[in-house]
């Protein structure tokens, strides 16, 4: 087909426009792969794209969405051939690069990760940016030296699709988990997903002291700002916290206390241009450590003209786990 369905965003004097409207074939971006998208998933990096809350997009037009899974169309590049399942997550996919709310994608090869057997397309994008940020996170942890010994997890932005996906494999892996959330009203799904014990944002949200009671050994922290100074403050001697959103802002009003005072480790998680080994090692450890029946329970599914409205709402705190997006 020489054009396709895609969700693409303008800018203008006037402001940005987003739509779903037919793409060209002619107006791909250059690559050696050209995918054939059945699912794609919903961020929060895809809401701030479609709302421009944020400057995610860098290049206009653009078409919108981070995360793809689909089947090789054709390719030119050794690792890759007609009939191959793949996962793409990052590489600037959405944001330099034509995204994935495309019923097709022309990318790199080396920026593609084989489908797990034991997992669909459907699967894979449940899991998403979201989820696969969120192992990269347990991982680093325990490189840090955390195990379920040393004391509980604070999992912040516990809802969100980070939240929640980290909440799943950490009690899958024997921790007990401290969820912390801004809605109350959904603790029953939190400690569905595996918490011990659910907090309220707000007990976060207050002006940060250089250290705190001491309460976890460790966490992964979505929100940044106060947030994660609190946490951060109250972080027992030789913890880590794992950092990888940025939620409630950029900014960290804390001091150097916790680091040079009770050895905590801030530990930085970037999904976007991890190295391809770690990836891969993610996406082998979300086939073990991550229930597929507690992931089905996050997990909601919408069609790709359902994305801009679902994309305002995950901005606004409206959306709960996990959102699966089937392409055509």
């Amino acid at each position: 087909m020489s054009t396709f369905k895609a969700i693409v965003i303008h800018k203008s004097e006037a402001g940005q426009t987003v739509r779903l409207t037919d793409f060209d074939n002619k107006d791909l971006m250059d690559g050696d792969v050209t995918v054939r998208v059945e699912y794609s998933t919903l961020n929060y990096k895809d809401g701030l794209a479609i709302t421009g809350k944020a400057p995610v997009v860098r290049r206009f037009p653009m078409i919108a969405g981070v995360d793809l899974a689909g089947t090789v169309e054709s390719s030119t590049h050794p690792n890759w051939k007609p009939g191959d399942k793949v996962i793409l997550n990052g590489w600037g996919l959405g944001e330099t690069h034509l995204g994935a709310y495309a019923e097709k994608a022309r990318v790199k090869g080396d920026w593609l990760v084989r489908l797990p057997a034991s997992m669909t397309a459907r699967d894979a994008m449940a899991v998403g940016t979201a989820g696969y940020t969120a192992m990269l996170a347990v991982m680093a942890l325990e490189r840090a030296g955390l195990e379920p010994s040393r004391g509980p997890m604070i999992v912040t932005g516990a809802a969100g699709g980070v939240g929640s996906v980290a909440i799943a494999i950490l009690a899958e892996l024997g921790y007990r988990v401290i969820a912390s959330t801004g809605r109350p009203e959904d603790a029953d799904y939190l400690k569905g997903l595996g918490a011990g014990e659910v907090i309220e944002r707000k007990e976060l949200t207050g002006p940060p002291r250089p250290l705190g009671k001491e309460r976890w050994a460790g966490g992964i922290d979505v929100v940044g700002s106060t947030t994660l100074a609190n946490v951060l403050s109250m972080t027992r001697y030789g913890g880590a916290i794992a950092a990888c959103g940025l939620a409630g802002g950029m900014d960290l009003p804390t001091s150097v206390a916790p680091f040079i005072l009770r050895g905590v480790s801030l530990l930085g998680i970037d999904s976007v241009m991890c190295p391809l080994p770690l990836r891969q090692e993610a996406w082998r450890r979300l086939e073990t450590d991550l229930d597929p029946a507690i992931l089905a329970t996050m997990t909601n599914e919408i069609g790709l003209d359902d994305v801009i409205a679902a994309g305002r709402s995950i901005v606004e705190g409206r959306v709960r786990g996990r959102i699966v997006v089937k392409i055509g």
